[in-house]
């Protein structure tokens, strides 16, 4: 028996790289929002602030990889969410004071008016009964978020947001579930390459903040040999980051190409996005507080940014090699470790040396795997006799 997901690699449209432009923005933001709140509140707050905008943009990635944007009523979706989402993205640097219940109301928009929109276009019975499943889920953390928007204080909001989100993510790990009623997806049709392309172009998005957030501190620091050193740093950093998402990306569209079951590897590459670019996230700002103070002590705030952000953006890189190849990459554990250890040992040292540190071990790491004959996925025979990876994430 054949599958029937379509191996083909949708090309994405001028429409969808426009309407990511609103995330663009959107990561700037929480970039800035982070900044300005270097401590544990701030970063509770800039990761609530961040999974809701993740949310927003994967949903309505995934609802354009059912119904292509070549649809005009996929246009009209695309063009109102966009400019919601322009309003949310807005609200970020005050969603925690005056600007809660614009932030609220504009994510619960996007959110529930985008689900009600593809149950009315009529997808494939497997999708329509899971969408109304993802409905009732999102309905259900929709009365935190209000009362978050509601609650006097920062903390009281924080903690209401923080639990609509972990209602949100344990149904999006779980796919949706309700007492007897589950998803079953395999060999149900879906453009995954599609969805994959998607992925990758929003990782190049929050590369490009990073690339950003260097340049306008460049602009801002004094010309001097420090400032060329730090920003050198920087940059080499990102471009390490860079080569080791990029370098093996296309063991991952011949796994879209051979499974079973694209919905499912596409659920796992969705979460697994989410970490990284959180990772860039945190790196990017990083990088701004190096170039800004670099004799200052590194301390704990700026060592978890420089040496957590690149760790946090392997962790999901290390997972997707285990889980769709079997292949443990020692190389990164490594790293992992290395950023780990000397993340600790350079707490006193000043900003620019550990930056330096932090940037040299994802370079050696980067170095180290392009001696690395790139290998691919192992493969099996399926009970149907298709060629599948051994492993479906």
């Amino acid at each position: 028996m054949e599958s029937t997901s379509d191996p083909a690699r949708r090309e994405v449209t001028p429409l969808e790289l426009f309407f990511d432009l609103v995330y663009v923005f959107a990561i700037g933001q929480l970039s800035h929002q982070l900044l300005a709140h270097p401590n544990w509140t701030g970063a509770a707050q800039t990761l609530v602030l961040y999974l809701a905008v993740y949310a927003a943009w994967a949903y309505t990635t995934w609802a354009v990889t059912l119904v292509p944007a070549e649809d005009p009523r996929t246009r009209r979706m695309l063009l109102a969410v966009m400019l919601v989402g322009l309003f949310m993205n807005a609200a970020i640097p005050r969603a925690f004071g005056d600007a809660g219940w614009l932030f609220a109301a504009t994510f619960l928009l996007i959110h529930i008016g985008r689900t009600v929109w593809l149950l009315t276009v009529g997808l494939d019975e497997v999708n329509q009964e899971h969408f109304v499943r993802v409905l009732v889920w999102f309905a259900a953390a929709a009365p935190l978020w209000l009362t978050g928007a509601a609650a006097d204080g920062g903390r009281a909001r924080l903690a209401w947001w923080a639990a609509a989100l972990l209602i949100e993510l344990a149904g999006t790990w779980t796919a949706h579930p309700l007492p007897g009623r589950r998803l079953e997806s395999r060999r149900v049709g879906f453009a995954g390459g599609h969805l994959l392309e998607r992925g990758r172009l929003f990782a190049i998005i929050a590369l490009g903040e990073t690339v950003m957030t260097t340049g306008t501190a460049l602009t801002a620091a004094p010309y001097e040999p420090m400032t060329l050193l730090t920003g050198s740093v920087a940059l080499t950093g990102t471009v390490a980051l860079f080569w080791l998402y990029f370098s093996r990306s296309e063991r991952v569209v011949r796994h879209f190409q051979r499974t079973e079951d694209p919905m499912r590897a596409g659920r796992s590459g969705v979460i697994s996005l989410m970490a990284t670019v959180a990772g860039l996230i945190a790196a990017a700002v990083a990088d701004e507080r190096v170039i800004v103070h670099p004799f200052d002590h590194a301390g704990i705030t700026t060592n978890l940014l420089l040496f957590g952000g690149p760790a946090l953006y392997l962790v999901p890189q290390v997972w997707h090699g285990a889980t769709l190849f079997d292949d443990l990459l020692s190389s990164r554990l490594l790293a992992l470790f290395a950023l780990v250890v000397a993340g600790t040992v350079t707490l006193r040292a000043p900003t620019y040396l550990a930056a330096v540190v932090a940037a040299a071990i994802v370079v050696a790491l980067a170095v180290f795997e392009e001696r690395r004959p790139a290998g691919d996925a192992r493969v099996k025979p399926s009970p149907s006799g298709l060629q599948v990876a051994d492993r479906n994430i």
